[in-house]
């Protein structure tokens, strides 16, 4: 299979590969509007309505039909199973050709307007100038970019090769001999076909109408990923056991762990007039889309706190008391490799509101490299990034609301349609927040949960 896209150059490459006496490529078999090139009814006994009903058999037909190798030309908007099946048969041979995006787009605009999408004699060329939009190239390249990563990715995971070609590298015959020998062949050929000749090699500024305002355009582009997060954050799974339902009410709860949560678990056995054993709990994949089909019009929440107000959160639960199994381990982790001082005693006299400014800064660094995967402590859920644990959600059910802290009074009544009011305090610390904060912990907890900050859009803290 040749992956390309429009204007790449696929036509010249299959028209190169087909000089093989060994290799037939049969064109864009898989085109949605037709079945290998615009003139072609049949193909293997296939017409375009077999071929929607049997994509796979048409594409076995052509990997079977001896004595030649045969193969066809691919784009991101063919025919979705056929990706699938090719990507997980490392007996296909996968050939990727790319070209510039942008040298591509203004191609295509022109193909489209003047309506000559192959040229064999230059005698024939038809010239035209397009207008640069920066919308519909940004879409162009979102297109492209995530079809990539997905090739890329199915490849990775799956241990295969491919072998990539460029535009640039299809007039090159030694180029092209190379990638016959990565399929399979002893054949090699002395020239490139001439029935194809490239089309409009004018530079881009004769063939752009507003070329300075494209030029000023691009400036903002970021081809680098210069202002990327990086995230080296593990994935995570849905976590539908988690997850909690009303019997009654038609409201689903997708929770991230702390005690906010916990007063929202409580408020919701409230407006069902039931007991926390009474709310739908633990339920297994199949429970959930059993409660769902059964609750017609039931709304799915979830709620974000701010990174800050979260990170506090963990450390005054489960990381100054000494008395939370699950976290005793990491307890001793943080003390004896991170360097944590933290109190012996829930009643330790010498512990101050200076000491557990300096402990919970030390914990703040500690997250920023576990975040990052510069640990070798697992992300727990209690402080993994709500963007990976929504990420993870969303695998199985994306909450159709998300609701912040400070909206929950008046939001979550009104979503139930419930007089039950919903009051929150967060729980009585020693040391409250307000008493230690100030901009280095805002600082810290900003290089920690950058991707949250900017993810939902979150200031600094305010109590």
């Amino acid at each position: 299979m040749i992956f390309g896209e429009m204007r790449t150059g696929s036509n010249f490459l299959e028209a190169a590969l087909n000089q093989f006496p060994d290799i037939c490529s049969y064109g864009e078999v898989f085109n949605p509007v037709f079945l290998g090139h615009p003139k072609t009814e049949t193909l293997f006994d296939y017409d375009l309505i077999r071929r929607e009903e049997d994509p796979l058999g048409l594409m076995q037909a052509i990997f079977d039909h001896p004595p030649r190798m045969g193969g066809f030309r691919f784009f991101h908007d063919h025919h979705p199973r056929v990706v699938d099946a090719v990507l997980s048969d490392p007996s296909i041979a996968k050939v990727i050709l790319t070209r510039n995006p942008l040298d591509s787009y203004v191609s295509r605009k022109i193909a489209a307007q003047t309506g000559q999408w192959m040229l064999r004699d230059m005698r024939h060329q038809r010239a035209a100038q397009i207008t640069f939009d920066m919308n519909e190239f940004r879409d162009l390249l979102s297109r492209l970019s995530g079809f990539q990563r997905r090739l890329t990715e199915a490849l990775q995971t799956s241990g295969q090769g491919a072998y990539r070609i460029s535009y640039e590298d299809l007039f090159d015959v030694s180029v092209i001999n190379g990638l016959a020998r990565y399929l399979g062949t002893s054949d090699q050929i002395e020239a490139l076909p001439e029935k194809i000749k490239k089309q409009n090699p004018e530079p881009l500024s004769q063939k752009v109408v507003n070329y300075d305002e494209m030029m000023r355009a691009l400036a903002e582009l970021d081809p680098f990923g210069l202002s990327d997060i990086p995230i080296f954050e593990p994935s995570r799974h849905a976590a539908v056991p988690s997850f909690v339902a009303t019997p009654t009410t038609g409201l689903l709860f997708q929770p991230m762990r702390g005690s906010l949560s916990e007063a929202v678990i409580d408020w919701m056995a409230a407006v069902d007039g039931v007991g926390r054993d009474g709310l739908h709990r633990r339920m297994s994949q199949n429970q959930l889309r059993q409660w769902m089909r059964a609750h017609e019009g039931f709304r799915s929440f979830a709620i974000i706190q701010h990174p800050l107000a979260r990170a506090y959160d963990v450390f005054t639960r489960y990381i100054l008391p000494t008395d939370r199994p699950h976290f005793a381990t990491l307890r001793r982790v943080l003390l004896k490799t991170y360097g944590l001082v933290l109190p012996a005693a829930p009643d330790d006299p010498n512990w101050t509101p200076a000491a557990q400014k300096i402990a919970f800064s030390q914990f703040l660094k500690f997250l920023r490299g576990n975040l990052s995967g510069q640990t070798g402590v697992p992300v727990d859920q209690a402080w993994a990034t709500q963007s990976a644990i929504l990420q993870g959600m969303a695998q199985v059910k994306l909450p159709d609301l998300l609701l912040r802290e400070e909206e929950l009074p008046t939001a979550l009544p009104a979503l139930a349609g419930s007089n039950v009011a919903f009051t929150y305090r967060a729980p009585h610390t020693a040391v409250p927040l307000l008493e230690i904060y100030d901009d280095e912990i805002e600082a810290l907890c900003g290089e920690a949960y950058r991707r949250d900050y900017i993810s939902f859009g979150f200031g600094a803290w305010r109590a």
